[in-house]
């Protein structure tokens, strides 16, 4: 056993089902979903269409309320600009939860730009949002918030159905980052009391590049100004040729998703919870950041403090863990994330995040505590 892959929040493999399901797309069934007057358009269109009942499917949304992106990045910037622009004439101030992915952050940064003002909703240690804080911090011009669901550093899951309920009584609309949640808790947009949520299928075992936005059509319906333009595509929200094998990916990685996911639940948290026991506990090597209560079943974020984790993850190089998001891993500052929940500098350069998947063994997760402990013993 060579290198142990303890990253899946950041990508996952294909699963071999789904490949199967999209090897047809790239030279058999090769038509564009466009094409309308053709038996390989209708064809494409066809699988197109099914994709999308499996995307809706899994979180409990109507077909005709997903619209297919090139991923959560995409789908996040449509929705956040999309509300901006749309509902101008009602008001111009956004809430974004400080523990927000960057392609929240970033885009009502941007937005700034153009009138829109934004307000941080702020986390407690655990990476939880106050629901006072919240409500103290909506006005009456307030368009838009925005709390994800399931944090990609820290695991941490938000209780949106009382945050949906909070903006659905001020008629505000919610926006999630499910990207992180989807396939690995169940996420249903009317239990949750969800108008925007996220998609990338490359979190769920599905192709890179492909992903979804769901809008909702009704109670209340949401309307977007769309971002990309040129030929009307997904309902004139996203001009484009849809990639039609990716699609069938999405859609299979789905179905997937849906049908295994209480196995995948029961998997992952029974060597997640194994690896920090061990770790913590029985060889007494630091401690979790954020939640263990409300948090996804598969995600680890440990704080090492007398070795930083630059040099942990560089001195287990067969390892496959990370610092944090993926993309911001580039970026050589502190986790914002991390400092959020009030951590300090030194703690935050100490975590590191361990991820694992469906495809993650019993071995893998023995032999990543051998490797971890030869390590870390050497600094406690």
């Amino acid at each position: 056993m060579e290198s142990i892959y303890l990253d899946y929040n950041s990508t996952t493999p294909v699963d071999p089902k789904v490949l199967e399901a999209m090897l047809p797309y790239f030279t058999q069934q090769f038509g564009n979903a466009a094409s309308s007057t053709h038996a390989w358009g209708w064809a494409a269109s066809a699988v197109v269409e099914r994709a999308r009942e499996q995307v809706a499917h899994l979180i409990g949304a109507e077909t005709n309320e997903i619209i297919f992106t090139s991923g959560s990045t995409e789908s996040l910037n449509l929705a956040i600009r999309g509300v901006a622009q749309a509902y101008a004439s009602v008001g111009k101030h956004i809430i974004v939860c400080s523990t927000e992915h960057k392609a929240v952050l970033d885009t009502v940064q941007d937005l700034t730009t153009a009138g829109i003002e934004y307000s941080l909703l702020g986390v407690d240690r655990e990476g939880r949002i106050e629901l006072t804080e919240l409500q103290k911090l909506l006005r009456d011009d307030t368009i838009l918030v925005a709390v994800m669901m399931a944090n990609n550093e820290t695991g941490v899951i938000q209780d949106c159905g009382e945050i949906g309920r909070i903006c659905r009584d001020r008629k505000i609309i919610f926006l999630s980052d499910t990207t992180q949640a989807v396939g690995k808790v169940r996420v249903n947009v009317d239990e949750q009391s969800l108008d925007l949520c996220t998609l990338s299928a490359h979190k769920m075992y599905g192709p890179k590049g492909i992903g979804a936005l769901y809008v909702r059509r009704k109670s209340p319906r949401v309307a977007l100004h769309a971002q990309i333009t040129g030929g009307g595509h997904e309902r004139g929200l996203r001009s484009g040729t849809l990639n039609v094998p990716a699609l069938v990916g999405f859609g299979k990685a789905c179905e997937l998703a849906n049908d295994g996911l209480w196995d995948y639940g029961i998997h992952t948290s029974r060597w997640r919870t194994f690896l920090e026991q061990q770790l913590t506990i029985e060889y007494g090597h630091g401690f979790i950041n954020g939640s263990v209560k409300s948090r996804l079943p598969n995600t680890s974020n440990l704080c090492f403090p007398k070795i930083k984790s630059e040099k942990l993850i560089k001195a287990l190089p067969s390892l496959g863990m990370s610092m944090g998001s993926a993309c911001t891993s580039a970026i050589p500052q502190p986790s914002h994330v991390l400092k959020a929940m009030g951590l300090s500098d030194a703690e935050i350069y100490s975590s590191v995040r361990i991820s694992i998947g469906k495809f993650t063994s019993e071995e893998e997760i023995k032999e990543t505590l051998v490797r971890m402990e030869a390590t870390l013993s050497q600094q406690y």
